[in-house]
């Protein structure tokens, strides 16, 4: 079990990025979250199996449809425990 951090930047915000990203990662079994950041980017923190991140983030460069993804930055981070997957505000 392993716990990411990740950023995505690009044309993330007001394309369902958050809503398709939470809905991917109930289809693999990772907990966490996903929330907006100020500056544009979208930022989640991701637990589960390392092949269901790994598939996770490769979503990520993919995105919903009405998405223009210019880079995902992932770096692993302390194990919480999470259970669920969020959307935060």
């Amino acid at each position: 079990m392993q716990h990411l951090n990740i950023t995505v930047s690009g044309k993330v915000q007001g394309v369902w990025y958050r809503k398709s990203a939470q809905l991917k990662a109930q289809e693999l079994g990772l907990n966490g979250f996903v929330k907006n950041l100020s500056d544009g980017d979208v930022y989640a923190e991701a637990e589960g199996e390392e092949d269901a991140l790994e598939a996770f983030i490769h979503w990520c460069w993919e995105g919903p449809p009405l998405s223009q993804v210019e880079n995902v930055s992932a770096e692993e981070g302390a194990w919480y425990g999470m259970e669920g997957f969020e959307i935060r505000r």
